[in-house]
């Protein structure tokens, strides 16, 4: 696995750019940490099993929206996920249509070790800053996440 970076970024860059190769760099980050620990995981099933992990039991739909997948490629990770004991499609309480994603023992055990993951590679990322550094960062791209949101929602 090659995880040295595509492109360095200039000063020039573009905030989009900038944010885009922030990104891709976490993704190879956590993917590496995910290999260290001898795990067979890609990142986005790493995502789903955080977003079940943190939020608790969701549907198909609403897990999908979460990490940002189609609904065929959603059902493909789940399958996979599903067949590996990490989770499991239990009937909704209040629709029976509807089936909720949760996590099985073996999943909450998985999300234990690769949490660790997760932590190192955001501590790394930010080393850099102070702690003033990393409160402001976080309240930056919340508002420039925020007035995405807001803009396409006129």
């Amino acid at each position: 696995m090659n995880t040295g970076p595509l492109v360095t970024p200039t000063s020039q860059e573009s905030l989009g750019v900038l944010i885009g190769l922030v990104r891709t760099e976490l993704v190879r980050s956590i993917e590496a940490e995910i290999v260290a620990k001898g795990m067979d995981l890609r990142f986005i099933q790493f995502l789903i099993l955080k977003r079940l992990a943190v939020l608790g039991p969701m549907t198909a739909t609403e897990l999908a929206r979460s990490v940002e997948l189609d609904g065929g490629a959603m059902t493909r990770q789940l399958d996979q996920l599903e067949g590996r004991g990490y989770l499991r499609r239990c009937r909704h309480e209040q629709d029976r249509r509807a089936l909720r994603i949760e996590l099985t023992e073996e999943g909450n055990a998985l999300w234990q070790q690769l949490t660790g993951c997760n932590e190192r590679v955001l501590e790394a990322a930010q080393r850099s800053l102070s702690e003033m550094e990393r409160e402001h960062l976080h309240d930056y791209l919340s508002r420039v996440l925020l007035a995405l949101r807001d803009k396409n929602n006129n």
